[in-house]
């Protein structure tokens, strides 16, 4: 089959990742694979894996656009001729709706998130197949856009249990990180994903402020990219920083490429969320390395974090419980890289997807 994926960009975040996943997976299979978006850094990825991409403006939200753009996409997807069009934003499903009208070339759509509830938003339950990435999403799509049961599919998204794989760590990294940022002999707190509001990186930090009280030598390590238009809320965190007098025990380290090894060497992983994550694809990658994690108890995590098991969950900005709570990790041992093996695969999505494919085709 030849499957065009198609998503804003390609820097950073959990819908990025997916698709360069399948991409290189599909292409294993010995199927065609093409990603367009305008771009980013995992572009030259796609390529390495044996995919094509094609930069293309699927990411502006200018309505005053969309016609030409249609119409410049339209031709694009006419040359290509593929059997399946997969579309994982609301920009890029609405171009390629728009576009595939007079194509009829089967269309499909992943929920990602909990999208505002707008006509804007709907798109995303008006492919011929429409995947949700959680049991959660699925109810929430249901209940606004009363999508057909037949049409719906719950795909959680796999992890590469090559890459998270506790036995095929980069030791070499893990001691030069360790050295880099002084983490020898520390307790490591972790928090993986963009400097955004929505990540509440203050609660994070007050519960770090909170355990430094009774161990000087905890560490809260905020791990993660800095977009331009979150510079000013970065700049805040770092002053909560100074304020709270952590200058030395909250450590941003910018975007990284070993996350698995930041895992691996972190006592326990947070995922502070405000809002619902459509599942919590770093919760199920740290719980692959045998990493507990506390989570906000909403969302795709509740079906992923076993509560006393493999970690637990708190109320959302609540640092007083959330500082509490991970002092409860330290006794927990529960063998996560065969739970997520288990229940949580890359290799099941990319099967689960692909009969998602051959039954439209």
């Amino acid at each position: 089959m030849k499957i065009v994926q198609l998503l804003p960009e390609l820097n950073e975040g959990g819908v990025e990742r997916g698709t360069m996943e399948l991409s290189r997976e599909l292409v294993k299979l010995g199927h065609e694979s093409i990603v367009i978006s305008a771009g980013g850094k995992l572009e030259e990825q796609i390529k390495k894996d044996g995919g094509i991409h094609i930069t293309f403006d699927v990411c502006s939200k200018n309505p005053l656009t969309v016609p030409l753009r249609m119409i410049q996409l339209r031709k694009i997807l006419r040359a290509l001729d593929p059997d399946i069009l997969h579309a994982r934003s609301r920009v890029p499903a609405w171009l390629t709706y728009l576009a595939n009208k007079k194509l009829h070339i089967p269309f499909v759509t992943t929920v990602h998130g909990f999208n505002s509830v707008s006509s804007y938003s709907a798109i995303m339950a008006k492919g011929d197949s429409v995947i949700c990435v959680s049991s959660a999403i699925k109810t929430y799509i249901q209940e606004h856009y009363q999508t057909e049961e037949k049409k719906i599919t719950v795909i959680p998204r796999g992890i590469d249990l090559e890459k998270f794989n506790p036995q095929n760590l980069d030791q070499t990294f893990i001691e030069d990180f360790k050295k880099e940022y002084h983490l020898e002999d520390k307790r490591i707190i972790t928090t993986v994903g963009r400097i955004t509001q929505l990540k509440d990186h203050q609660t994070f930090i007050r519960a770090i402020d909170l355990l430094k009280k009774n161990d000087p030598n905890i560490i809260g390590l905020i791990v993660g990219g800095i977009r331009e238009d979150k510079q000013e809320y970065f700049h805040s965190l770092e002053g909560l920083v100074k304020e709270l007098g952590l200058e030395e025990n909250i450590i941003f380290t910018g975007s990284q490429n070993k996350v698995a090894e930041i895992y691996a060497l972190s006592d326990v992983v947070v995922s502070s969320s405000k809002k619902p994550e459509s599942f919590g694809r770093s919760v199920a990658e740290a719980l692959a390395l045998n990493t507990p994690v506390v989570a906000t108890n909403h969302g795709g995590v509740l079906d992923i974090i076993v509560e006393g098991g493999n970690g637990f969950f708190y109320p959302v900005g609540e640092s007083e419980v959330l500082a509490k709570t991970i002092e409860r990790c330290r006794n927990l041992e529960f063998d996560g890289y065969h739970y997520i093996t288990a229940n949580f695969s890359l290799q099941k999505m990319i099967q689960s997807t692909l009969h998602v494919y051959k039954r439209l085709v």
